[in-house]
């Protein structure tokens, strides 16, 4: 055989036998052939097993690193040897065949035990403040709950399912495979009992034998304060009811936030824009603002530029996990600049111009401060 084994499995001479053995586990499982359909495949799990029934022979494991493949040459076996060392190496099967049996004369018999619900995913639109501040919400579900007629049994009232004839309650069928890797029996589900081990032959009139009926019902849920688009709400214990007296799943709620006319998001913080006039902007004032909280007073400075940015701070979002720390309102300051004056306005600036020795153009406009108001 070509290549080294420890190479092979992708180990270190130094490797234990656990290191050996979980390569050899990951390694059978991607290269069987049975799953993996690439043309090497097939050789490629041969030299693994080799690798492995070499190395994790304490005494074969010695010769070869004393002599390599000539100090074990059919030393350890031609076949397979015996894996119940590996602990899970049936593990290995159970993705290929649905579980194995050595043919050792070992009946597994594997009643179907409970069985835990599905878990549910609703998505929930809120608007913005409802993402901001949160609250209680109304939402309706529909899913699957335990039949109140049957208790779940899915048999009639009175009668109880029996055994299943096909696999004796195994819940399971065997059948042998001869593989080129040896000789393996194939379990697979019972197609009389869907692998229940029992059969129903008095079905409950009001499930029809399931033990479950689809169910729609009204839930409150809390919103915590902050959440935002993504966040992912997980309300215990109500998705579908659980088969054979499994717990039922879990139901998880996805918000998604609305967006708001006035309002947007940038983390914890609340972006928005307000207008002022360049007379507001010039001389200053005391305007008020809308925020998330309601109207605000806001202070506006003498000789304020456009696009200039005021902090509220504790104005924003409620940090998730944490309402009473807040992020900011950052407030955006616009310039209203008309582009038509009217006559007395014109003249008011026109002073206001010469006062300031701005120089008129020959096209009848200003150059410098407030030209642009004459170019209307």
């Amino acid at each position: 055989m070509a290549g080294d084994y420890y190479d092979i499995l992708g180990v270190s001479r130094s490797a234990d036998k656990e290191e050996i053995k979980r390569a050899y586990r990951r390694l059978a499982r991607k290269f069987h052939p049975d799953v993996n359909k690439d043309p090497g495949a097939e050789e490629r799990f041969k030299e693994i097993n080799r690798a492995y029934e070499v190395l994790s022979d304490p005494e074969v494991k010695a010769r070869y690193d004393r002599f390599g493949e000539a100090g074990v040459g059919s030393a350890a076996g031609a076949g397979y040897q015996d894996f119940s060392d590996l602990g899970g190496f049936a593990d290995i099967f159970e993705s290929f065949f649905s579980g194995f049996s050595t043919g050792m004369g070992q009946q597994s018999r594997r009643r179907a035990g409970p069985v835990r619900g599905d878990d549910l995913r609703l998505d929930l639109k809120l608007d913005f403040r409802e993402a901001v501040f949160g609250g209680e919400k109304e939402i309706r579900i529909s899913h699957l709950e335990t039949c109140m007629v049957c208790k779940g049994i899915g048999a009639k009232p009175g009668t109880q399912p029996r055994v299943c004839p096909t696999c004796s309650g195994a819940g399971q069928v065997r059948r042998a495979t001869r593989t080129p890797f040896g000789s393996f029996t194939q379990v697979s589900v019972c197609p009389t009992c869907n692998g229940n081990g029992q059969v129903i032959e008095d079905k409950c009139d009001s499930c029809g034998g399931s033990g479950q009926k689809q169910e729609a019902k009204k839930l409150k849920i809390t919103i915590p304060a902050g959440v935002d688009n993504g966040t992912r709400l997980r309300v215990s214990g109500e998705g579908d009811a659980g088969q054979r007296g499994g717990p039922a799943g879990d139901l998880y709620v996805y918000l998604f936030v609305n967006e708001d006319a006035k309002f947007q998001r940038d983390g914890i913080n609340i972006l928005s824009e307000v207008k002022i006039s360049y007379l507001q902007a010039i001389l200053g004032d005391r305007i008020e603002v809308e925020t998330v909280d309601g109207p605000v007073e806001v202070v506006i400075n003498p000789g304020t530029q456009p696009n200039t940015v005021l902090t509220l701070e504790d104005r924003g979002v409620p940090r998730l996990g944490n309402s009473a720390s807040r992020g900011d309102h950052l407030l955006t300051i616009q310039i209203d600049i008309p582009t038509r004056i009217n006559t007395e306005e014109r003249e008011h600036l026109e002073k206001l111009a010469k006062i300031r020795g701005d120089r008129l153009s020959k096209g009848g406009g200003i150059e410098g401060f407030l030209g642009g108001l004459f170019r209307g």
